[in-house]
This record gives structure tokens, C-alpha cells and sequence, in this order.
């Protein structure tokens, strides 16, 4: 008998309690929708809002996270290395309401992050900007601590391998590296997409417009009770969680082990 065969009433009972508590609040928002007090007009400028906003926070996030990650992968002795992690655990551990006062401070009027902004014709906070970059903080150390651990994942010697025959860094990255540590990048790129979505904490305090629906959720709630405001959740649910799933189901396609 295997190892997986045996023993396994505990190990089912877990998963199963684990399962049913995770579908405990997607099931109450379906069960209690009420869409007739749903506020269409905050809904949908909330729906707009979260998708821009997400769509560039999270190519923000990747585009500063995938150098860092391998970086941090790769120079596993480097005092740099350990000086970025001690920092990503920080923000990582940072309340996100903290986090939001701290970005407040920072791009204040009176300071001089906030003057040079607004110099430079960007209000530095109730913007776009600022909702971009409390999104942004939020969901950083989660994509680089995961995709840094996918890298990691990749036996050096077949880059090695690959740049005896390839001579040229560059390629050998582009086409081993990147596609062996794909799967767990797709993971972290789905938990940064849930946390951009789903930003609120540093949000409301630094961005409270324009409000997309974490935001609209709480105004909803504030104004019109709980009939509107589960609507909105379950709208917040339809809006970010087909990425991750999507891309969940192409890393377990396409990874041999999880397959």
C-alpha cells in the first residue's frame, strides 16, 4: 500500500474541513444576494476602477518583482539578498491600515514626495496614482517571496548546461529558467492579482478616490446596509477571481509534477 493510501481519514477530514470553511462565505454571498438594492451606479464606476487599477498595479508589481525575485534567488549569500527579504517580510507583516497611514505621510502635501508630485501635475493622493501605488505595496512581497521561491526551484546546473550550448544569458533565462519556474510564477501571480483586487487597508486611507470595490463594498455598507454592500462582495468575487483560477488551471496543465 502507498504511503498516500494509508491512514487516510485524518488527512480527508482536513481537506474536507478546510474546503467547507473556505466556501463558507462564497456560499452566504450567493445565497444572500439581493440584487434589487444594489447601487448600479457605484457598482459598475467600482467595477471600471478595480480592473484599471489592478491591470496596472499588478504589471507594476511584476515588472519590479521578476528581476527582484531572481535576484534574490540566485544570490542566496549576498547581504543584499538578506537586506530585501528582512525588508519584504516587514511590509509583508506591516498591518495594511498601517501600511496606508505610512503611504499617507510619504505622499502628503506638505512633504517633499508630495510637492515634487504635485509639481509634476500628480495629485499624490484620493488618485489614480495613489490608488495605484497602495495596490501596488500590498500585493509586492507576496509576488516576490513566492516567485523568488520558484526560482530557486530550478536546478542551476541546467542553466549551466544551457549556457555551455547557449552561451548568452539572456536566452538561456528567456527559455529555461523562465518556463521550469513558470508554474510556481503563475502561483504568485495569482496571489498578487487577489491582493491588488482585493486592496482596502492602505486604500482607504490614501486613496479613497477613486473607489473601486473593495472601497465601494464599505461606502455601500456605510450608505445603503448590508443588502448592498454582499452584492458588491460577490461582484469583488466574479471580478478577480477568474484570473488566479485561470491561471491555476494553466500552472497545473503544464507542471508534470501537479499533473
Amino acid at each position: 500500500m502507498s504511503f498516500t493510501g494509508r491512514a487516510q481519514a485524518p488527512w480527508l477530514v482536513a481537506a474536507l474541513g478546510v474546503g467547507l470553511l473556505s466556501l463558507l462565505p462564497v456560499g452566504v454571498l450567493v445565497a444572500e444576494r439581493s440584487w434589487e438594492h444594489i447601487p448600479l451606479a457605484l457598482a459598475a464606476s467600482a467595477v471600471r476602477v478595480s480592473l484599471l487599477s489592478g491591470g496596472i498595479a499588478l504589471g507594476v508589481v511584476i515588472g519590479l518583482g521578476l528581476p527582484s525575485a531572481w535576484y534574490l534567488a540566485r544570490h542566496a549569500q549576498s547581504p543584499l539578498r538578506r537586506a530585501v527579504e528582512l525588508a519584504l517580510l516587514a511590509l509583508l507583516l506591516t498591518p495594511p491600515l498601517v501600511l496606508g497611514l505610512v503611504l499617507a505621510f510619504v505622499l502628503g502635501p506638505t512633504t517633499g514626495v508630495g510637492m515634487a508630485l504635485s509639481g509634476w501635475g500628480i495629485s499624490p493622493t484620493n488618485s489614480w496614482f495613489a490608488l495605484v501605488v497602495a495596490e501596488v505595496y500590498e500585493a509586492l512581497p507576496y509576488f516576490v517571496l513566492t516567485a523568488s521561491a520558484a526560482f530557486e526551484g530550478v536546478p542551476r546546473v541546467y542553466e549551466e548546461a544551457a549556457l555551455s550550448l547557449v552561451p548568452q544569458p539572456w536566452r538561456v533565462w528567456r527559455e529555461v529558467t523562465l518556463p521550469l519556474a513558470a508554474p510556481g510564477l503563475i502561483a504568485a501571480a495569482a496571489m498578487a492579482w487577489a491582493r491588488v483586487v482585493g486592496a482596502f487597508g492602505a486604500v482607504i486611507v490614501v486613496a479613497y478616490h477613486p473607489a473601486g470595490l473593495p472601497l465601494a463594498i464599505w461606502v455601500g455598507l456605510e450608505e445603503f446596509g448590508l443588502p448592498a454592500a454582499l452584492p458588491l462582495a460577490l461582484i469583488l468575487l466574479a471580478v478577480g477571481l477568474p484570473v488566479p483560477w485561470l491561471l491555476m488551471l494553466w500552472r497545473r496543465s503544464h507542471d508534470p509534477v501537479a499533473g
